[in-house]
């Protein structure tokens, strides 16, 4: 993966548990997403959120620090 290309990208929960029927943790989810666009390093085509999965059509524009931006979507999200 690398910046200045579109990815079709899968995240999944452990054990496939459907954390993401809870709105909170959607919201997480979204609001980490908006972040990173706001900060103009991802420009996001489409999503879609599932209970134990997300699907995203994303650009990686530039890197966050050091590393990428799914590294930092992951890692904030995963906490």
């Amino acid at each position: 993966m690398d910046v200045c290309e579109v990815f079709f990208w899968t995240a999944t929960i452990n054990d496939w548990k459907p954390l993401l029927s809870d709105e909170t943790c959607k919201q997480i989810i979204i609001d980490s997403l908006l972040y990173l666009k706001e900060r103009k390093l991802i420009h996001i085509l489409a999503y879609v959120i599932m209970p134990n999965h997300i699907h995203l059509i994303w650009k990686l524009n530039d890197y966050n620090s050091k590393e990428l931006p799914s590294s930092s979507f992951t890692k904030f999200t995963g906490h």
